[in-house]
């Protein structure tokens, strides 16, 4: 058997060898044949300026798409951090600014607990959410809330634009009067884009800074209209007027999908409130049934599972109706 095995081997060996010398040829021929294909191609330096030719539409649309998702990634990258959800709350104090604020918080809190004579464990875990989840989930309200009213009013501003495009104004003079006449905080936000122009900024760099602050859709497809537009060329208020077409259509799907999930979002806030509830009831007929939860070990650990448990249902069901549009 050993000895068929290393036949076979040798074969093997012997067959890949003979294919080799057939298939690779002479290696002057070979270097021969590369030399005359680059002689009519006219040599690396023609197929170099030919790859940076900046006529070529195929070349000019793959880097623009290489440049927007290299723009993206560092984006979606930077919209994450605390930073940028300030700025997205429309907040002015800084990072740290929120963190002193948040220790200061979880210290009183802590304090608090344990003057009124509570567990240390239950004084650290509320002293933890208060220091940490509280002052977060904070900001993330307000930060969405404020991005609601910037996604509703943004395809107004494009209208604007599009109507001052089709009068005569420069795109510049279009931004300036949404800088003074639109809502809250759409003015704002325009009023800060106009001001990074007026620096020396570019319309795409300011729209980037602009992102960082706001990090809608409905801006990203504004900024890579005027970036397709800067680039290639075309009308660009039949463009803005089609993309006010597609955000509304938007707009009216994501109502449409609000609708339709409407009940399972009553469904499980009903659900994800009946435990709390009926311990809520229970304490408030018989309080000694539930003292003893309260006050031996074995209740409290049964609490924190019931806990543990309820927060992982709370979360997946939060998943499964959290449709993002």
């Amino acid at each position: 058997m050993l000895l068929i095995i290393l036949a076979a081997i040798l074969g093997f060996v012997a067959v890949a060898g003979v294919g080799l010398v057939v298939a690779g040829g002479d290696p002057n021929a070979a270097r021969t044949l590369k030399r005359a294909q680059a002689i009519t191609s006219g040599g690396p330096r023609v197929e170099k300026a030919r790859a940076k030719t900046p006529n070529d539409p195929t070349q000019r649309r793959k880097a623009l798409l290489k440049t927007l998702k290299e723009q993206d990634r560092r984006q979606r990258k930077a919209a994450v951090s605390l930073s940028s959800r300030l700025q997205q709350a429309g907040l002015k104090f800084n990072v740290q600014t929120f963190w002193i604020g948040s220790g200061v918080l979880g210290v009183l809190v802590l304090g608090l607990m344990l003057f009124l004579r509570q567990m240390p464990l239950v004084a650290i875990g509320a002293a933890f959410v208060s220091g940490l989840g509280l002052p977060r989930w904070i900001i993330g309200f307000l930060a969405k809330r404020r991005t609601k009213k910037f996604t509703e009013a943004f395809p107004d501003a494009i209208d604007v634009i599009t109507r001052g495009i089709k009068s005569g104004l420069p795109v510049h003079e279009c931004l300036k009067i949404i800088s003074k006449e639109a809502p809250e905080p759409l003015r704002s936000e325009f009023n800060i884009l106009v001001e990074n122009i007026g620096m020396g900024m570019t319309i795409e760099q300011a729209l980037e800074k602009m992102y960082e602050r706001m990090p809608t859709t409905e801006l990203r497809f504004f900024s890579i209209v005027l970036a397709i537009q800067s680039k290639t060329g075309g009308n660009l208020a039949e463009a803005l007027s089609n993309l006010s077409v597609v955000l509304r259509a938007r707009r009216l799907m994501r109502e449409k999908i609000k609708a339709l999930s409407s009940e399972a979002i009553a469904s499980a806030i009903i659900i994800g409130s009946m435990p709390p509830g009926v311990i809520a009831m229970i304490t408030v007929t018989s309080p000694s049934y539930m003292t003893i939860m309260f006050h031996d070990h074995r209740g409290q650990l049964m609490l924190l599972g019931g806990a543990m448990w309820m927060a992982t249902g709370i979360f997946v069901m939060r998943r499964m109706i959290n449709f993002k549009f």
